[in-house]
């Protein structure tokens, strides 16, 4: 995806909502219950914009939202797209391109995932503080475009501390069971073998999934702060907690906690504001 697409893209949102974002938010499975909370000015199908693909994973929606939440302009997809969708890693991370053209500094990702975490229960909130990438692909491969950002670009801090910590305190305020954590990302999009849930343990993986590190990955290389949050929708560590798990189970389990990752995420960017 060149930088010219993401400018077309980028020109077509504006023309339909002429606002500078703060944040661009991507909602995971099954928790779209933050964009109920908000105050949405313009809804653009992800088959309008130029160049965007479209989600064909179970409960997402498939539209950008452009708006405020909590007197914060931002901009939230109600879907993302994945590696195992059959897209490429620039495909998947292409709104995030066009979220930055638009003005955004923070990128705001959130995921259902599993835990290998023995301490973790379902419904668990957990921030991340790094990541693994397991993925055969990285979106940075091929040529580097230096209107994006440099060829290299540091990953030392992959999420940015500060939010990390003004989203734990958040958590805590609000009464909410939340962790900071390591995420493994994987293709997918079949579950784990208790093999690799014992081996993504023994890595130093508290979670896995199967999203939200390329989209990290070139929000770093944008330049951008990042913080993400994961919902602990199933347990494979220790072996003997593992039960057969099913996409339904997911949602249902990730849309329980959805109105406490909201929450989070609301007092986050009201401290911004």
């Amino acid at each position: 995806m060149t930088y010219e697409q993401a400018q077309e893209a980028a020109q077509y949102i504006s023309g339909r909502w002429p606002h500078q974002p703060l944040a661009g938010i991507i909602l995971g499975t099954g928790l779209g219950v933050l964009a109920d909370a908000v105050e949405v000015e313009a809804a653009i199908p992800y088959a309008d914009i130029p160049h965007f693909p479209v989600s064909t994973a179970p409960s997402h929606k498939g539209r950008l939202l452009c708006g405020r939440l909590g007197g914060v302009p931002v901009l939230v997809m109600q879907g993302r797209f994945h590696y195992y969708e059959g897209y490429s890693l620039q495909q998947v991370t292409f709104p995030v391109r066009v979220m930055k053209l638009l003005g955004a500094d923070i990128l705001v990702a959130s995921n259902a995932c599993g835990s290998v975490h023995p301490d973790h229960e379902i419904g668990d909130i957990v921030v991340l503080r790094d990541h693994i990438n397991l993925l055969p692909d990285n979106p940075l491969r091929g040529p580097n475009d230096e209107r994006f950002g440099p060829r290299f670009p540091d990953m030392s801090k992959p999420y940015d501390r500060e939010l990390l910590q003004q989203a734990l305190a958040a958590a805590k305020k609000l009464g909410v069971r939340a962790h900071a954590g390591v995420y493994a990302v994987v293709s997918g999009p079949n579950l784990e073998t208790p093999a690799e849930y014992v081996f993504l343990h023994r890595i130093g993986a508290d979670l896995v999934g199967m999203s939200t590190v390329p989209e990290v990955i070139v929000a770093r290389h944008m330049g951008m702060r990042t913080l993400a949050l994961s919902v602990v929708t199933d347990r494979g560590y220790p072996p003997e907690v593992i039960r057969e798990v099913t996409v339904e189970d997911v949602i249902e389990a990730a849309s329980r906690a959805g109105r406490a990752m909201a929450g989070i995420v609301q007092e986050v960017l009201a401290g911004l504001h």
